[in-house]
């Protein structure tokens, strides 16, 4: 049964391999900014230093996948989303309740350190005493994330759940997953996200909650691969 999704991954791999021949190289969120061109609207695909592909071919492998803009009329840009999880620039900071990829870093980087923050990820607001008090791990986050390289795929349609955005989202998270499958590509003993406090993260291989217990649809390659070949 793996050996189709082996197949799948790898040419997962090369549609991504040509994404970032035709983007010039990854990029990092350290150092990048909203000045730089960026598309509209996209899927973006992070990778992990030190996190490799084993069983689907060499090179890094996808820890996490994304989009934005899912609910109808939302004005969500792409750099908006990557700029929450990226963090302050000026503080080196962020805001966590924000970004579910930041708390979820940050309940890793907790128990792997033994820190004590019983505000994380309390609520969807916080005081500025509290927001003070996070300071700290909100900058470890940053720099966790920040180094993290990334591609990003343009797909310019209009908001939506049923969006071809999160079409591809959904089925690369599902293909990516380790959740309740026989291990592909598995995480390395020493990722960070094996002490992260949510289950699908660890059982995944992904800083991703979502779609991890779902089938993927291998045509979606096909969709994905169209807009590659269209990238400009």
């Amino acid at each position: 049964m793996n050996d189709g999704r082996i197949a799948d991954l790898q040419t997962f791999y090369s549609l991504l391999a040509l994404v970032e021949r035709k983007a010039g190289g990854a990029r990092a969120l350290v150092g990048s900014s909203g000045r730089q061109s960026w598309p509209r609207r996209g899927v973006y695909f992070f990778m992990e230093n030190g996190e490799c592909r084993s069983s689907s071919g060499s090179g890094r492998r996808i820890v996490r996948v994304g989009t934005h803009a899912l609910k109808p009329r939302s004005k969500t840009k792409l750099w908006t989303r990557l700029s929450q999880h990226r963090g302050q620039e000026n503080t080196g900071g962020g805001n966590h309740r924000g970004s579910i990829f930041r708390l979820i870093v940050g309940t890793a980087l907790i128990a792997r350190d033994g820190y004590q923050f019983a505000s994380w990820g309390d609520g969807n607001s916080a005081s500025a005493d509290v927001r003070a008090t996070e300071l700290g791990l909100e900058r470890e986050v940053s720099t966790v994330i920040g180094a993290m390289p990334f591609l990003w795929l343009a797909v310019d349609d209009e908001p939506g759940a049923e969006s071809l955005r999160g079409d591809i989202e959904r089925n690369a998270i599902a293909l990516l997953s380790n959740f309740g499958k026989q291990p592909v590509d598995p995480p390395s003993a020493g990722w960070l996200g094996h002490w992260c406090d949510r289950e699908r993260v660890r059982e995944s291989g992904l800083w991703n909650s979502n779609h991890v217990d779902e089938r993927y649809d291998p045509e979606f390659l096909g969709r994905m691969k169209h807009l590659v070949e269209t990238m400009e």
